[in-house]
């Protein structure tokens, strides 16, 4: 290492020695902490305003500052002159902090080195790091309202369709075809509100906290806080530099969604085999074998049941990385980082496909009728019947326990008995049982809050259609980047 590059290095003053090569390389996070450029531009210039409240920059010298950091974002966003090459391939910084101080040295002269006064890179990563996930939350909970459109435009187009509901893998009961993609609603709609969750909890501002015992400057910390859009600052010096709880929690909840997405995933893949049948797989995002011309493959469910390994195994790295570190910083932090930008890049682009490829789905429903009228789906309907007939449920249950048994000797369904037969397992049965155990009145029987019967469904769709509404709402109301709140409060 030559003594220029020993000299620009934040920390170099206190060192003879030359930095081993290999070792240099191989400690510098800039390789994938330039993904934070954006964040760490907006917690630079709302620094700034910070050290022109504590007298340490005058107000030509912050509306020099905040310029010249713009220039940076604008030469990044600008593919001719920036881009992330320009700044993940620089050679002399080791991270995106001692980029960006380069940068500004290299457009303001040692007026740069000014903005560093009263912090430390610790509050700095931890800030950054919280508007990236804040930011990312806003993403991913738009992705997950477009998902759950989907699901409810095929919930709506379904209408009074139905589908066999399993338990243990086994047919059920008949419950609707919107029922079912409803269920996958209400898993979203609890991944956003876990998201939400994590971001209000995180939403607090490091910056002011210093290395790990604070600013040795009096600076107002709610000048940042508010600048950056948190809620307040942090409230523990020590805490905020060591804290990664918001990045396990955070990628906790994406373990989570790819969980739900995975178990979407799992039944279209059995729903789309020729065993099943209830599903026709678009073709735009399906393949082919390269062996059997006759196949389509779902590799689209395949793919996506697989990545919920790749977010667990982020949120397992992060948890063992954080497992007994002591107070407070510690180098092993910067190791969450690499995780945490794999695992959102991995859930966005999951659920940047599902929403679309779930819109172009096809359902069999010839099939899935003709599934819920065979094995026995009524029996539940036909027990509750003798149920109203005051007949124990216990008793019930045996009754069509036997009338069912009698029925696979004889190779037909409960609906195909004559009375007498049905007589022969006891006298409550009537004229009235048949339309008791008809496919409608099967659905219908499940007449409570949550359940399959159509009116129920209905008011569930409206329901669901509003929640998602308001969390669309919600979204437009919180969702700006970095630089979205520097500019609205320039």
């Amino acid at each position: 290492m030559s003594n220029h590059q020993q000299s620009v290095k934040m920390w170099s003053g206190r060192f003879r020695e030359p930095l081993d090569t290999f070792f240099d390389n191989w400690q510098r996070s800039l390789r994938f902490d330039w993904q934070l450029l954006e964040q760490e531009i907006a917690a630079s210039k709302a620094h700034a305003l910070a050290l022109r409240a504590a007298d340490i920059l005058s107000e030509t010298e912050v509306a020099t500052i905040r310029q010249a950091l713009d220039s940076i974002w604008a030469q990044f966003l600008d593919p001719k002159l920036g881009g992330p090459a320009w700044v993940r391939d620089n050679t002399e910084a080791e991270d995106i902090h001692h980029f960006v101080e380069l940068q500004l040295s290299a457009r303001i002269g040692d007026l740069a080195l000014k903005l560093h006064t009263g912090r430390s890179r610790n509050e700095q990563i931890a800030t950054d790091l919280r508007l990236y996930i804040r930011s990312s939350i806003a993403s991913l909970t738009d992705q997950l309202a477009a998902w759950s459109d989907s699901l409810l435009a095929q919930a709506t187009a379904a209408g009074e369709a139905t589908i066999p509901a399993y338990t243990h893998l086994q047919r059920a009961e008949p419950v609707l075809v919107a029922h079912w993609l409803l269920a996958y609603v209400q898993m979203l709609l609890r991944d956003a509100s876990r998201l939400q969750d994590c971001a209000t909890r995180m939403n607090y501002c490091p910056l002011g906290s210093g290395a790990v015992a604070g600013a040795t400057l009096k600076l107002d910390r709610n000048i940042a806080a508010a600048e950056l859009h948190f809620i307040a600052p942090t409230a523990n010096s020590m805490d905020t530099t060591s804290d990664r709880d918001f990045v396990l929690e955070y990628l906790q909840a994406l373990t989570i969604i790819g969980l739900h997405a995975s178990r979407f995933a799992e039944e279209i893949t059995l729903y789309a085999t020729a065993e099943f049948g209830f599903v026709e797989l678009p073709e735009a995002f399906s393949t082919g074998s390269s062996a059997m011309p006759q196949k389509k493959n779902p590799d689209l469910t395949e793919l996506v049941r697989a990545k919920v390994g790749r977010l667990h195994g982020a949120a397992e790295t992060v948890t063992l990385l954080l497992k007994g570190l002591p107070l407070a910083y510690n180098k092993d932090m910067q190791e969450t980082q690499e995780p945490v930008f794999q695992a959102t890049a991995v859930a966005h682009q999951m659920l940047h496909v599902l929403a679309p490829f779930t819109r172009a789905l096809r359902f069999r429903t010839d099939r899935m009728k003709a599934a819920c009228e065979s094995g026995f789906l009524n029996a539940m309907a036909a027990a509750t019947y003798l149920v109203y007939k005051g007949v124990p449920f216990r008793k019930a249950h045996e009754k069509i326990g036997n009338a069912v048994r009698y029925c696979l000797d004889k190779g037909c369904e409960l609906g195909d008995l004559t009375l007498p037969e049905l007589k022969e397992f006891g006298v409550e049965f009537d004229t009235d049982f048949f339309a008791s155990i008809t496919l409608q009145a099967t659905v219908d029987c499940h007449d409570v809050t949550g359940g399959t019967a159509t009116v129920r469904v209905r008011e569930a769709l409206k329901t669901a259609h509003q929640r998602v509404a308001d969390l669309r709402h919600e979204i437009g109301e919180s969702a700006q980047s970095p630089q979205e709140v520097a500019h609205a409060s320039a």
